[in-house]
């Protein structure tokens, strides 16, 4: 029943990634960025690589937990060789992600930031109706208006892309507002990745015990008999 339970964390687990992997592909705040990133911009690969990372890693996770389990139940030593090399092939994809996490600690908040930037001072500079409508959907996601920018006032800029009733301060630059609510959802990325290379282990050695029991189980089963010829 333990073994069980364990297994239905493993699921739990994976569900939990692939959820976290859709919403950061298809969330308005990633959505809106991606589309206008220009295809010299790192954030669009970053974007798309992340969601199929996640759902890759967390049907890796679902199928070991899943052949584990029906291990279990047969006693199959071959089902739990395969589990073992789910979670083995799940670990060897988490570490390079949690490095990559930790070498690349700033480049999608500057990647997502650069888009912003780009979008802003095209309208500032031309304004674009295009453009402005881009900038407009940006400011009402993060409920932010403009930035503080050396170029001159930007005050004709936020007039027009900003939501009624929105006043600029300190408080409310987009730049600021992007990099802190990208922060958070890093931090909470990169806190489930340990979680998970932590269970990767645990499922590596759960089933790793599992094949040895199996294995010297059906040893000692058939210890003593004997075939007369």
């Amino acid at each position: 029943c333990k073994y069980f339970l364990e297994t239905l964390l493993f699921q739990l687990l994976g569900l939990s990634i692939a959820t976290l992997s859709t919403v950061t592909h298809y969330g308005l705040h990633f959505t809106l960025i991606s589309n206008v990133s220009l295809d010299s911009n790192a954030y669009r690969v970053i974007h798309h690589t992340a969601f199929y990372f996640g759902i890759c890693l967390s049907m890796t996770l679902i199928l070991a937990a899943l052949l584990s389990s029906a291990a279990t139940v047969r006693e199959s030593q071959c089902l739990t060789a395969m589990g073992f090399f789910c979670f083995a092939l799940a670990f060897c994809g988490l570490i390079p992600a949690a490095c990559w996490r930790y070498t690349h600690s700033t480049e999608v908040e500057d990647s997502m930031m650069d888009v912003y930037d780009f979008v802003y001072e095209e309208v500032r500079r031309n304004t674009s109706s295009f453009r402005r409508h881009e900038l407009t959907a940006i400011h009402e996601a993060f409920l932010c208006c403009g930035k503080h920018s050396p170029f001159g006032d930007t005050t004709i800029v936020e007039n027009k892309t900003c939501p009624p009733g929105q006043v600029h301060d300190k408080g409310q630059d987009c730049l600021q507002e992007i990099q802190d609510f990208l922060k958070k959802h890093m931090d909470f990325v990169f806190s489930l990745l340990g979680i998970a290379i932590g269970f990767t282990v645990y499922g590596m050695i759960l089933t790793s015990f599992l094949w040895f029991s199996i294995h010297f189980s059906s040893n000692l089963y058939r210890k003593g008999k004997y075939i007369l010829r």
